[in-house]
């Protein structure tokens, strides 16, 4: 028996389990090549929000700095207004400030919009009731005639810009956000902390956000384009940011002018703002496509 054993051949040691690739690598690995594009050109825009003042060639207020309306050339990569002044210079100049605008205002969008629905979404009945016909007011009036009215009693400051901005999406971000709660207040995690006690804040918070996290980071990559393209339509109308704050719905507005002379005046902030809006599309598609392929929400 001992010499049996000693001459038995050696059991195969277990498989190694696969190594788990890291999230933002798995991430990655799921994004599809449309919405790496994206992602690489939103880099490209934030680079020139953060560094574009230092290295611009000119004042972006500068009146003067060529010939009125002169044509692309190695002095001025996009020409120059009625003015004289570098619209490269006022175009990258105008990038941080639309970012800014565009992205504050999404935040705070998302930031209350998906307060309410986590809230209202757990809570159901007569105050979820309440709130979701106080938003579909909200959503019915068109957005422009409000920002036009609170514009005209508070002034068009990039303060005042940024709040009308998020007043007018939060109440689209609570009504998807409730939606993606409704799926998931029934779970047996939320019934366990349910009988535990917590308040409706924490079990929104610490129970619910987490299993809605996709969702609102689609949602607030979607609903920054649409700011971008809003804050664009306020400057364009003479309703954005005030002078000489180079956004480029302002710089739109002030090329129309001129525009039978000479188009770079109106093409350059308007290809900016296309580019933005186009890198925002192509990352926010393929993050849903992340998402929708990704693991399931969690359970407790």
């Amino acid at each position: 028996m001992a010499a049996a054993a000693e001459h038995a051949p050696p059991t195969a040691a277990p498989a190694a389990a696969p190594a788990r690739r890291r999230p933002m690598a798995e991430a990655w690995a799921l994004m599809p090549a449309s919405g790496r594009v994206g992602l690489a050109m939103l880099v490209v825009y934030a680079a020139v929000a953060l560094t574009g003042p230092w290295w611009a060639p000119f004042d972006p207020g500068k009146i003067a700095a060529g010939p009125p309306l002169s044509p692309p050339s190695a002095r001025h990569l996009a020409g120059t207004d009625a003015l004289g002044r570098d619209l490269f210079s006022r175009v990258v100049h105008g990038t941080g400030a639309v970012m800014w605008m565009s992205l504050s205002a999404t935040g705070l969008a998302v930031l209350a919009g998906s307060l309410v629905g986590l809230v209202t979404g757990y809570l159901r009945g007569w105050i979820d009731e309440i709130v979701m016909r106080l938003a579909d007011i909200m959503i019915s009036i068109p957005p422009l005639i409000i920002a036009v009215l609170v514009i005209g009693a508070f002034g068009n400051s990039q303060t005042v810009v940024i709040l009308i901005v998020a007043l007018l999406f939060a109440p689209r971000v609570a009504r998807v956000v409730r939606a993606a709660t409704l799926g998931i207040v029934t779970e047996d995690y939320v019934t366990a902390a349910v009988l535990r006690g917590e308040s409706a804040l924490g079990i929104a918070v610490r129970e619910l956000l987490p299993n809605v996290t996709g969702t609102v980071f689609v949602e607030f990559a979607i609903r920054s384009g649409f700011a971008i393209m809003f804050i664009g339509a306020l400057g364009f109308l003479g309703f954005g940011a005030p002078p000489p704050t180079p956004e480029w719905g302002v710089m739109i507005n002030e090329g129309r002018r001129t525009i039978s002379a000479a188009l770079w005046p109106v093409l350059a902030p308007a290809l900016a703002m296309a580019g933005l809006v186009l890198a925002i599309n192509l990352f926010t598609e393929g993050l849903a496509r992340v998402i929708g392929r990704s693991p399931g929400p969690a359970t407790h």
